[in-house]
């Protein structure tokens, strides 16, 4: 037995089921838990992945952004380059 660290709820775990680093999720709460501790079983909030995530997409995103900058300049550059007909 397991205690779920956000809702307090008690969480029927075999500890020989489970090893140090895997999720569970809270049947009460639906929280993401880690297993930190096998003896006694031990669980905590897991890190959310989905965090990591969207700071990889912002990320992404800056990335894109920079390179349409980029090219915007070089379409400025080349229209400087080329002659005026008047």
């Amino acid at each position: 037995m397991a205690t779920c660290p956000e809702c307090d709820a008690e969480i029927e775990v075999d500890e020989f089921d489970v090893d140090k680093g895997d999720q569970l999720s809270c049947p009460e709460c639906g929280s993401n838990l880690e297993v930190v501790g096998l003896s006694p079983l031990e669980l905590d909030i897991a890190a959310d992945d989905d965090d990591d995530e969207e700071d990889e997409d912002e990320d992404e995103d800056l990335d894109d952004e920079d390179l349409e900058d980029e090219e915007t300049d070089e379409d400025d550059a080349d229209k400087e380059d080329e002659p005026w007909d008047e």
